[in-house]
Parts: structure tokens; C-alpha cells; sequence
């Protein structure tokens, strides 16, 4: 959710094309300093189908720090996803309440993470929100320059 105004949805197909291309890393809590497995050494598995995302790490036993994550996440300490993207394309849908919808068609997958407090990376949370309130100030313009033209129009 970005907000009462708008939310966003990632499309099934929005990953395939990271799948084949990237090597995508599984970090803890999006930190790039602890990197539990990525795809181009195949210690992370990932697979998209149209329920969602899906992935499997083979944790190094050698490695405390990864240990000491499995060990949370295993307890349930840690019990959620999220994964760091940067946008390709999307379609914006206004609906019928009022609300804008974005939908991710292909997004440049970078990593996975378990994570304390799921959530979009800040950075993406931020671009998103500047975003929609881009989007409604745009919106805003159309429908002045339309009440314009039939004001026009009218005194004509």
C-alpha cells in the first residue's frame, strides 16, 4: 500500500525476465553486507508462478552470522519476505473509487531478503510516493486544461 490514494501490485510476469538474466542475491533485511545466497552460484533457488514469488537458500554452515539468522527464522522470530527492485514498466489504473492503482508489468529484480518488518525498500517507498503525487498534479493540470477548453467553448 502506498497510501490512502494509491496502491501497487506486482504483476506475475513482472519477474520472469530477472529470473532468466540477474544473478539475484538473498540478503538479510535488505543489507548488502549479509549476503545468504544469490542465484549465480545456485546457493538461492528462486521460482515465479501466479500465486507469487519463491525461493530456497542453501545456508552456509560454516557462516555463524547466516546460523544465527536460521535460527530466528526457524523460532519464528522472523517470519516475512520482502525484495529490492527498480522499476521497468507499469500501467497506472484509475479506479472507479477514486483511488490509483499501479501495476508492475517487469521489474529489475536485485535481491530477496527475510526481513524484520516487511516492507518495499525506503528508497522505493519514497520514489513511489514522490511518484503518485507527480501522477495527481498531472491529473489535476488535465482536468484544469479540459475545464478551460469548455469554459472556451461555452463563450464562443
Amino acid at each position: 500500500e502506498l497510501g490512502l490514494d494509491a496502491v501497487e501490485e506486482v504483476s506475475p510476469e513482472a519477474v520472469v525476465n530477472s529470473l532468466k538474466n540477474n544473478d539475484i542475491r538473498c540478503l538479510f533485511n535488505h543489507d548488502t553486507s549479509i549476503v545468504l545466497g544469490r542465484t549465480g552460484n545456485k546457493t538461492l533457488e528462486l521460482k515465479a508462478d501466479s500465486v507469487g514469488l519463491f525461493g530456497r537458500v542453501k545456508i552456509n554452515p560454516n557462516d555463524k552470522q547466516a546460523m544465527d539468522i536460521l535460527a530466528r527464522i526457524e523460532r519464528g522470530d522472523i517470519n516475512a519476505c520482502s525484495f529490492g527492485f527498480n522499476i521497468i514498466s507499469e500501467e497506472i489504473q484509475n479506479r472507479d473509487d477514486g483511488t490509483v492503482k499501479f501495476i508492475l508489468r517487469d521489474i529489475d529484480l536485485k535481491e530477496v531478503s527475510p526481513v524484520t518488518f516487511p516492507a518495499y525498500p525506503t528508497t522505493s517507498i519514497s520514489a513511489r510516493k514522490q511518484d503518485f503525487e507527480q501522477y495527481k498534479q498531472k491529473q489535476l493540470e488535465l482536468r484544469k486544461s479540459k475545464l478551460r477548453e469548455r469554459i472556451k467553448c461555452l463563450s464562443s
